[in-house]
């Protein structure tokens, strides 16, 4: 594959990566932001600063399954999974400052839209593998296949 393609090709998982950098820098301004409060480390602290770890944790893993399926398969689909899962995310860390469980349904998403891209991976390895050594090019069906499926992470 041309450089230049490739190169041409990664321009959406990069803005989503560094919206994702944004969103990091956010969170981290609200845990500082509420451990500066004169009243010391409250419950709101503890709650924001364990859903910031939270996020934190779960962050290498989505940019390693949103980067291989966006490289391996095909990068639109990817990039739109990335978008949703910063906006569950989003979500997820909006809820942890009320009541735990308005967090689950964010964390539970979150999981979903990593399989899928998890998936999205292993496909297009495979496919990869399928049209060196069989010869036979498939990456056309299968990239026909995850972009109508990318519209089936926004049903809850």
């Amino acid at each position: 594959m041309d450089s230049s393609v490739v190169v041409e090709n990664i321009y959406l998982l990069v803005i989503v990566t560094l919206i994702s950098v944004l969103q990091n820098a956010f969170f981290a301004q609200k845990v500082e932001r509420e451990c500066k409060k004169p009243d010391g480390h409250t419950s709101a602290f503890e709650r924001l600063s364990c859903a910031n770890r939270n996020c934190m944790d779960a962050y290498p893993t989505f940019l390693a399954a949103m980067w291989c399926a966006g490289v391996c398969l095909t990068q639109a689909p990817a990039a739109f999974a990335g978008i949703v899962y910063l906006l569950v995310r989003q979500k997820y860390f909006i809820g942890y400052l009320g009541q735990t469980c308005q967090s689950t349904p964010g964390y539970l998403f979150g999981k979903r839209i990593i399989g899928f891209l998890l998936l999205m991976s292993v496909v297009g390895v495979f496919n990869h593998l399928l049209r060196r050594y069989l010869g036979g090019g498939y990456k056309e069906y299968v990239e026909t296949i995850t972009n109508a499926a990318s519209a089936l992470l926004l049903i809850p």
